[in-house]
């Protein structure tokens, strides 16, 4: 039995593929409200009153803190008050377990790629910003394997996949856009 809620997609990828520019662009032009499994963590990290890099050791060492910020995510994607997209990079599976009718994209993009987008945002040095891409890549990948035996590299729960490599944010909001009906 599917769950009700407000909830109308989901919106995945790893760091630097352009999540958050799609995610930003789509509630603003469909007028749609939206969550970030981001601001659940920094949220989290507020409020034990630790920095955001504290408090990703602290989710590194317990996973049982993974998991809490993961069932938060899990509750409001499945109230009647949901917002009408949740990003995160686990969003998609949990919408799959969770039976839930919407439709889920995963934005993919290169390391390359993502270096790229991330030293742009951030700055640095390219080899710096690659690297560290790649760790937490691997980071992620390991931990959502032994926590919940999930590997980032199966995109089977998607219903739309969009290759971002060679596509701008217009490009890559014109597919999705397109895909939900716009």
């Amino acid at each position: 039995m599917e769950m009700i809620s407000l909830l109308k997609v989901t919106i995945s990828g790893p760091p630097g593929s352009g999540t958050s520019t799609l995610v930003s662009r789509l509630s603003k032009e469909r007028n749609w409200k939206y969550i970030n499994g981001g601001e659940i963590f920094r949220s989290a990290a507020f409020e034990r009153k630790i920095s955001i890099e504290e408090f990703s050791a602290l989710c590194k060492n317990d996973l049982d803190v993974d998991r809490s910020l993961d069932n938060t995510l899990k509750q409001i994607m499945t109230s009647p008050e949901s917002p009408e997209i949740v990003e995160s990079r686990l969003c998609g599976w949990w919408a799959q377990e969770l039976k839930l009718d919407c439709i889920k994209i995963w934005i993919s993009a290169s390391d390359i790629e993502r270096a790229k987008r991330i030293q742009n945002r951030e700055g640095g040095e390219f080899n710096f910003c690659l690297e560290k891409s790649r760790k937490r890549q691997k980071d992620d990948m390991d931990r959502y394997k032994t926590l919940y035996n999930i590997n980032l590299d199966d995109l089977s729960p998607y219903d739309l996949i969009v290759e971002a490599d060679d596509k701008n944010e217009d490009d890559v909001f014109q597919i999705v856009n397109n895909y939900l009906g716009g």
